[in-house]
């Protein structure tokens, strides 16, 4: 099942048409990246110990690379009206097994669809839900979880009111990076054109701590589907997912870097044949470390790899 399918957003439907992309380009990734020298992402292989008979996506590890966030419509969630709720692995060490999958409960699942999570320090979490009470489709939320009164859960603000970045469109893949200029939350949405094209986003935090209306990112975006984004924790190197033209055939996940984050990205560039392919790579995200790149595809989680 492809990914949009999974989540189950008002906008699945005319993601669901994309038109497969016939031509491939295969596109080399440079060894530096952003002044930090990587060698090119290795073939994606499927998480072990992760995937099940049901949808599984939006993978993403927490800041220490020992717990692994993902949604899934698996049985033992929160249920109808939709079943797609957010789970996490632990493991030992970093080259250690993931261990069971764990539901996180209410009040970050809900009875209706719970996915995207972004695990920041502190023991936060960003998500995406489509539970009443939000701005439109579906809206960003962050968590904090207190060790003696357990999870809290705050909305983060409707554009409309000036009060947030979320629109009356669905929202995909919030991703936060501290840098020189402040702290910035990266996302996707279609914005006011519910149902339209998603393009990527960012929103300052503020100093009393929310998050300014958004404001669309022009070189990372084109006349498709440009979504989901993860930044590396430096904030200089971007994954993303789009179908725009001269990939692999559906949604296949790109890269930018800059210099600087002050500057502009840079044109982003397929990272080619050993991760994506003709099904739909989505929910991209880079370990900590930027040894590890998460995705899901068509219902499965994948992870490649590479060194520096």
């Amino acid at each position: 099942m492809p990914e949009t399918m999974t989540l189950r957003r008002p906008t699945s439907a005319r993601l669901a048409r994309i038109v497969p992309v016939v031509v491939a380009l295969f596109l080399l990734a440079p060894s530096g990246v952003a002044g930090k020298s990587f060698s090119a992402w290795g073939s994606a292989v499927a998480e072990t110990g992760v995937n099940t008979a049901a949808a599984e996506g939006c993978p993403i590890e927490s800041p220490d690379g020992l717990s692994l966030y993902i949604a899934s419509n698996r049985a033992g969630g929160t249920g109808s009206p939709d079943p797609n709720d957010i789970w996490v692995f632990h493991r030992e060490s970093i080259d250690g097994p993931w261990g069971p999958a764990e539901n996180l409960g209410m009040p970050v699942n809900s009875t209706f669809a719970d996915f995207c999570p972004t695990p920041l320090h502190g023991d936060a979490l960003l998500f995406v839900s489509t539970r009443p009470g939000g701005c439109g489709a579906g809206d960003i939320y962050l968590g904090r979880n207190n060790p003696i009164h357990g999870w809290s859960i705050q909305h983060l603000g409707c554009d409309a009111t000036g009060s947030g970045p979320n629109f009356p469109g669905g929202e995909f893949g919030p991703s936060l990076v501290e840098t020189a200029e402040g702290t910035v939350l990266f996302f996707s949405s279609d914005g006011y054109d519910v149902g339209g094209d998603q393009d990527i986003y960012m929103s300052r935090q503020l100093p009393d701590g929310s998050f300014a209306p958004a404001t669309a990112v022009p070189e990372l975006n084109t006349p498709e589907h440009d979504f989901m984004p993860n930044v590396r924790k430096d904030g200089l190197e971007i994954v993303l997912n789009s179908n725009r033209p001269g990939g692999f055939g559906g949604q296949d996940i790109y890269t930018a870097w800059r210099a600087s984050t002050s500057e502009p990205w840079s044109t982003p560039f397929n990272l080619g044949g050993l991760v994506n392919t003709a099904g739909n790579e989505t929910r991209s995200s880079l370990s900590w470390d930027g040894l590890r790149l998460h995705f899901g595809r068509d219902g499965e989680i994948y992870v490649s790899t590479r060194s520096r």
